[in-house]
């Protein structure tokens, strides 16, 4: 893979070489309906031109004339594999079947930056996890102390709590300031305000192609095959409402208001190259949580924050996937232990993605350590959490044998609350 190129020119730090074929769904200005395409460097292949053209898999159903990746999605991974392999073909520098038809390429073939990008999933549920331990370990030391820092199942299971599809927004979205009850810690009662400690969480999400069977459990070793792939996630997160809000059932407003992810979906054949050793987990898991080989992905992920004085972000944090301490296929078996049943479109995300050094943490209430350690931007202004006009970006990239996958980028801009 890691020699293969393509006729079309992919610059060398593109996050989108043609051993990525990421998933996404666009229009353009002279059609505005919406389909499915991959990027490929600085295009998008539009698949649903191929489709019409015969050349993908052929067949009654039509998969990309579509307004989300469900369709595909749900065919099940034989096909995700055919289709990738088909890609790579007509993509492939010495093929001639699309290199050589311009009329096809004149249509099938549209620049990035002309299009737009929309929401790639039609999304039914949404699960967040806590799966980083070092985030855990942070966050609980802030509020109990170190020796209390976990809480005595952490340890045991994959902690999660069911998210709010509906307000799931692509990349680019603004992202209004909530307001909510909030209470001081030097009051006895709460008041309505705009949220004063909105944050950024840096995480990572996968979506499920092939659904299951309500009822029964999907083993760990079958768990992945039920992913289709990742995106990355800023899940935008409303701290001093969760403060008040988030005892007995967990964060609710804090958390509903909006969750940005990337739009375009990187698959798990693209990933295989970057797999690497999961944490080591002490004391061993319950057998349903045993995986083997017990494996993560090696996924580089940098937080930028820029400010409205500012030309260009700065770069405040930089941690990576693998720290996280359950990986996504004991989320899966964890989520469905019941016989909690998955769904086609299904989002499961990481929760926030920190690693064991301080430039490493995923979130301004880590980075920042709940307010008393500003953080200096190269503009000369501080920030302990959100500023309205603030906008951060999160991208994510592997890097291996003299090639990249990249995710691009999932941004959003803090508007004023109304």
């Amino acid at each position: 893979m890691a020699s293969r190129t393509t006729f079309l020119n992919v610059p060398a730090d593109s996050h989108f070489p043609i051993q990525n074929l990421p998933y996404g769904v666009f229009s353009t200005p002279t059609n505005t309906e919406r389909r499915v395409g991959v990027a490929i460097g600085e295009e998008v292949l539009d698949l649903a031109a191929l489709e019409r053209h015969g050349l993908l898999l052929g067949g009654p159903e039509l998969l990309f004339a579509s307004t989300s990746l469900n369709r595909f999605m749900a065919s099940g991974r034989s096909t995700w594999k055919a289709v990738r392999e088909r890609l790579l073909t007509l993509l492939d520098t010495n093929n001639p079947v699309l290199r050589d038809n311009l009329p096809l390429r004149e249509e099938a073939i549209h620049r990035q930056d002309e299009v737009t990008l929309h929401l790639p999933v039609e999304i039914g549920d949404y699960t967040d996890f806590y799966s980083s331990r070092h985030h855990a370990f942070n966050v609980g030391t802030m509020f109990r102390g170190a020796e209390n820092a976990l809480m005595p199942n952490y340890l045991h299971l994959p902690v999660a709590y069911h998210g709010r599809a509906s307000s799931v927004v692509t990349s680019g979205t603004a992202v209004r300031r909530p307001s909510g009850q909030i209470k001081p810690a030097a009051s006895s009662t709460p008041h309505f305000a705009p949220c004063r400690l909105l944050d950024f969480e840096l995480e990572m999400g996968f979506f499920i192609g092939g659904g299951s069977t309500l009822g029964e459990p999907v083993s760990i070793d079958d768990a992945e095959e039920h992913i289709f792939g990742f995106v990355l996630v800023n899940d935008w997160s409303a701290r001093d409402i969760q403060t008040w809000e988030y005892q007995p059932l967990g964060p609710f407003n804090s958390k509903n208001f909006a969750t940005s992810i990337s739009p375009w979906v990187v698959t798990l054949e693209a990933l295989e190259p970057f797999r690497t050793p999961g944490p080591a987990q002490d004391p061993t898991p319950l057998p349903y949580l045993q995986s083997k080989p017990h494996s993560s992905f090696d996924i580089r992920l940098d937080i930028h924050l820029q400010t409205e004085k500012m030309r260009s972000p700065d770069l405040i944090a930089r941690s990576n996937f693998r720290h996280l301490y359950w990986t996504p296929a004991q989320q899966v078996a964890h989520h469905t232990v019941t016989g909690c049943n998955l769904r086609t479109g299904d989002l499961l995300a990481s929760g926030t993605i920190s690693g064991p050094e301080k430039h490493e943490r995923g979130s301004l209430l880590e980075l920042s350590w709940r307010g008393t350690e500003p953080i200096s931007m190269s503009s000369g202004e501080t920030r302990t959490f959100l500023e309205d006009g603030d906008t951060v970006i999160i991208s994510g990239v592997c890097e291996r044998d003299g090639y990249r996958i990249g995710f691009g980028e999932v941004s959003g801009k803090v508007l004023p609350a109304r």
